[in-house]
């Protein structure tokens, strides 16, 4: 009997006929979801195989495999750099790769899929053709990286949620007292507080059990939630400090590696339906637990002590030292034991030395705010979840919360903790050159607010640069890497496509229907309702042809496209927009004619500012797409209608494609910011079908003038 793993007959090592799967996914859900998709698709095309692929990109799951598609499927790619959920494929051959090389290497990842093991449901088989697809010279993402970048996703929501019931119960329940901002027991707004608090308790459990969830799927998820409740309660291995996040993220990695482990013992048939549900997790649980709090726990409380009599020591001697020394303490964990240290040594100095406790309040709020900060400055670089979390953040510095920064730390900690604690250095060195008091065992501006601060002119000097500091180191070391959250990524991934992830690329993708749609999201992420736009866009994009008839496709019947004087693209792009020769010889220079052919219209306010907006968004990755196209495009309120732009370049324009092609095609989108959102992504699915096809954009190079142009243009519908 043939094994449901098993090729089918004839389809041997060369033989066509194959019924294949995929699932593409990254971090962010951008271009690498959806170029790996399409280059796997056209692969297995060109190969005699059938192929169905689902994303998993920003606007969610798209081509969903049902149970019928895996029932029949020979084999599935996973081309992901995050947790892609296994368990409807067991006994089905899988190769787990990163979605770098569904991009690079389709070809030869439909060959191995062949040969790659079968599943069984404890994931060591798909893991091991990841590493035999690794060898062949992919650079997939880490199981570190996506397992840190799952445990971040999931936790951000506790972080936001409690951080933001805090400092509003803070700031409208809140009496100032010797004890610090105290919120009286009957009030309603202790209520909101307690709610809040529980929130932000669950961050950590949250933070590691993810983590670990990613690394060996659910059977990981308690140990992993356990321990980071263990790491985050100090009580529990007497410390007055818990570990914080990064003892989050180890118990997350430990859980998650200690599960992988379990999972190889070879035990009897009966057990085994009962190992992940009951075994596994008691036994992993018992074991991390146990471990964290007898072994890992004494060194931690270990520290904290010798911190604290380290400190003392240091009372009487420079303040400005002091001050740095407190500051960069408070801005290196973020509520783990080295914050807490040099919190509760400046708490316990309240009464008698008030400036120790100065130099404290003006460093806890530098972190959230200077990464807020960064978030307006350069948006950027930050996808939608993380510029939502630094306005979140800002709120949270605000009211002295340290732990609205730990986001951005877990995301890129070798970025964002050193810039966290050069801000937070000089907002401690100015606060105590200056002699800033602080009489609350509290931070932040708040305190201030509230009168409990002395020398409240030189706090939020310190305050206000610690901030700067930190926004701006974060700033430069983000574009020293690349760019934002893929930056880090591509740290470990390489390429010029996988650079193309830190910002808004542009991608390929195909639709629910199959059909190619390219998809594009501003700054690493698009909200549910603006990514929707794209999935959607076959439905209720307007009809943009009208007019004479085109000459016939696909031994159809002939359609219908416009008149030279005719809209297409909704009306966004016109003869007025449209150029039959660049000029220009490079990127910048054609990005500025361009820009210009764009004004044309009438609708750009800001030449000058539209420019700087696309070359700000081409410093966060290409926008050539290969195939000899490019689609700069910026989101920017110098424009103040959303308009569309093309020209062709016979010779080509170096823009730094994944494929090394030269731009022959470049259309340029422009939309305000409020439009940003579903008319960025709508413009861009209206764009694709037709620049999929090589015949296409033959015909597109080819035509005789501008009228000749818009008819070609004109088919896209």
């Amino acid at each position: 009997m043939t094994s449901p793993a098993d090729p089918p007959n004839g389809a041997g090592a060369s033989g066509p006929g194959l019924k294949l799967l995929a699932v593409t996914a990254c971090p962010t859900g951008i271009a690498h979801t959806y170029m790996a998709a399409e280059k796997l698709a056209q692969a297995a095309e060109s190969l005699g195989h059938s192929m169905k692929v689902e994303t998993q990109g920003s606007i969610g799951a798209e081509n969903v495999l049902s149970d019928n598609d895996v029932s029949q499927a020979d084999g599935i790619i996973i081309a992901a750099d995050k947790d892609v959920d296994r368990s409807r494929f067991i006994g089905k051959r899988v190769l787990v790769v990163g979605v770098a090389d569904g991009i690079h290497r389709p070809e030869r990842l439909i060959e191995q899929v062949r040969n790659a093991p079968v599943y069984q449901g404890d994931g060591h088989e798909a893991q091991r053709g990841a590493a035999s697809a690794a060898s062949g010279g992919g650079k997939g993402r880490s199981v570190t990286y996506k397992a840190l970048m799952n445990g971040v996703s999931y936790m951000i929501p506790f972080v936001v949620v409690g951080g933001l019931l805090i400092a509003v119960s803070l700031a409208l329940g809140g009496d100032t007292t010797s004890k610090g901002i105290v919120i009286p027991d009957d009030s309603f707004w202790k209520t909101v507080n307690d709610i809040g608090s529980i929130g932000f308790e669950l961050m950590i459990p949250a933070l590691s059990g993810y983590i670990a969830y990613a690394i060996a799927d659910r059977p990981a998820l308690v140990p992993g939630m356990v321990g980071g409740w263990i790491a985050a309660h100090g009580e529990l291995y007497d410390s007055e400090a818990g570990a914080g996040f990064i003892g989050a993220i180890v118990t997350g990695f430990l859980a998650g590696y200690l599960v992988l482990w379990i999972k190889r013992v070879k035990v009897p048939k009966f057990v085994q339906p009962i190992m992940p549900i009951i075994v596994i997790p008691i036994v992993a649980t018992s074991a991390l637990g146990l471990f964290f709090i007898y072994v890992l726990g004494e060194p931690i409380s270990w520290v904290f002590e010798r911190l604290t009599d380290w400190l003392g020591g240091l009372t009487g001697t420079s303040a400005a030292l002091l001050g740095i020394i407190l500051g960069l303490m408070i801005a290196f964990d973020m509520g783990g034991p080295v914050n807490k240290t040099a919190f509760l040594f400046g708490a316990g100095l309240v009464s008698k030395n008030p400036e120790v406790m100065g130099a404290c309040a003006a460093a806890i709020p530098v972190p959230p705010l200077g990464q807020g900060l960064a978030t307006l400055l350069r948006r950027r670089m930050f996808d939608d979840q993380e510029r939502e979390t630094g306005l979140a953040a800002l709120f949270m510095g605000f009211f002295g919360i340290t732990e609205g920064a730990i986001p951005f730390a877990a995301a890129r900690p070798a970025r964002v903790i050193p810039a966290n604690m050069l801000g937070g250095a000089v907002a401690g060195a100015i606060a105590g050159v200056a002699s800033v008091e602080d009489n609350v065992p509290h931070g932040g501006p708040i305190v201030a607010v509230l009168g409990a601060v002395g020398g409240v002119p030189m706090f939020f000097v310190a305050v206000v640069v610690g901030t700067a500091v930190t926004a701006l180191v974060t700033i430069a070391l983000m574009s020293v890497g690349g760019g934002g959250r893929g930056a880090d990524a591509d740290a470990g991934a390489g390429g010029v496509a996988e650079a193309a992830v830190a910002g808004e690329a542009a991608s390929l993708a195909p639709s629910p229907a199959g059909a190619p749609v390219l998809a594009g999201v501003g700054s690493g992420g698009g909200t549910g309702a603006a990514s929707a736009a794209v999935a959607a866009s076959d439905a209720t994009a307007p009809k943009a042809v009208s007019g004479s008839t085109a000459e016939p496709r696909d031994g159809g019947q002939a359609e219908a496209a416009p008149e030279a004087g005719d809209q297409v693209l909704s009306g966004y792009l016109t003869e007025q927009t449209v150029k039959e020769r660049l000029a220009a010889d490079g990127k910048d220079a054609a990005i500025r004619e361009m820009a210009e052919l764009l004004a044309a219209t009438g609708k750009v306010a800001d030449t000058a500012e539209l420019v700087r907006a696309a070359f700000a968004r081409e410093d966060q990755g290409t926008t050539g797409l290969g195939e000899e196209i490019a689609i700069p495009h910026a989101k920017t309120d110098a424009v103040t209608a959303p308009v569309v732009g093309f020209a062709r370049s016979p010779e080509g324009i170096e823009w730094g494609a994944p494929d090394g092609t030269k731009a022959r095609l470049v259309f340029m989108i422009a939309v305000p910011e409020a439009a940003a959102g579903d008319e960025h992504l709508r413009i861009l699915a209206l764009l694709s079908r037709k620049l999929m096809g090589a015949e296409f954009r033959e015909r597109l190079l080819g035509a005789a003038d501008v009228g000749a142009i818009l008819r070609v243009l004109g088919e896209i519908e």
